[in-house]
């Protein structure tokens, strides 16, 4: 399902400075399931090698709430819409990003991203990469970070008892973009978030204006992805509907046939990219980030 966000580096010191001659557009980083803004193991080491690698690069790891660990809470907790809604008004007050930025969310941090780029077109987003987002939505909890927590076993018989009940919708993020192939009225009508940015309800013309309007969209799936279901959601795919085994590609879902979110015109546009990654969910080496994403930031 969502994933606690946490990358482990595998190879480190590289030394694959770009030698760029002039600052690249600011960096905006939103970090996963479970993590936080500064965790050094993830949204901190993240945020310093590009310091590094793109020198003079401002670099934002955005922080919900007023500590590391009201962070990680609120990747719980805080309702998604009033998550989105704080971000734009981060991005909007912060002078660093007013000609524009390059986004990076990081398994639900892409979700959310891809709804301030529909939302929040000011200060405009430029580049959209997901690692790992979850684009349509999940469907089952296969390994919750930690699987002994406490909060992981309360999210799973949650989810199983009533995800698309208005009081778990408002105060469970993960609820937010459930999506049951099984219930598909249920999630059109009850889901707050996921359902609302993917237009289940109707065509939003702003928000597929507005998300068009990006130079590129990068979606990575993991190729071994034991921990997001089905992984084919971070490619923007998902369950056939009515049941829970077979998957289509975006491109064989009404979504994108309709193109009631405009993918299919950025699509033929080149700018939709699908980009796959070996290893589990958010595991990947400094080399293959420096390799595959960085020059997407310059």
């Amino acid at each position: 399902m969502a994933a606690l966000g946490v990358v482990v580096p595998m190879l480190l010191g590289l030394g694959l400075g770009l030698g760029l001659g002039h600052a690249a557009p600011p960096v905006v980083l939103w970090h996963g399931m479970g993590d936080s803004c500064c965790n050094p193991r993830s949204m901190g080491y993240i945020r310093g090698l590009l310091q590094r690698r793109l020198p003079g690069t401002y670099v934002l790891s955005l922080r919900l709430g007023a500590s590391a660990l009201q962070d990680v809470e609120n990747s719980f907790f805080m309702n998604a819409n009033d998550q989105v809604r704080e971000v734009c008004g981060q991005l909007a007050a912060d002078p660093h990003l007013k000609g524009g930025y390059n986004a990076i969310g990081f398994s639900q941090g892409g979700q959310f991203l891809r709804a301030v780029a529909q939302r929040c077109p000011s200060p405009p987003m430029l580049n959209l990469i997901s690692v790992g987002g979850q684009h349509q939505g999940v469907f089952g909890f296969p390994r919750c970070p930690g699987e002994s927590s406490h909060i992981c076993d309360w999210i799973r018989k949650t989810l199983d008892l009533g995800a698309y009940t208005p009081a778990v919708q408002e105060h469970l993020v993960q609820a937010e973009y459930w999506h049951d192939p099984l219930r598909e009225e249920d999630y059109r009508k009850s889901s707050i978030f996921l359902a609302d940015i993917n237009q289940e309800r109707g065509v939003n013309e702003t928000y597929k204006k507005n998300l068009m309007a990006l130079k590129r969209f990068v979606m990575v799936k993991f190729l071994n992805d034991t921990m997001v279901d089905p992984p084919i959601s971070e490619w923007f795919g998902f369950y056939k509907s009515g049941q829970a085994k077979e998957t289509i590609p975006l491109r064989e879902t009404l979504l994108y046939t309709e193109d009631r979110l405009g993918l299919q015109e950025m699509d033929k546009a080149g700018k939709l990219l699908f980009l796959g990654v070996e290893g589990e969910h958010l595991q990947f080496s400094e080399q293959w980030f420096c390799a595959t994403i960085l020059p997407f930031l310059q």
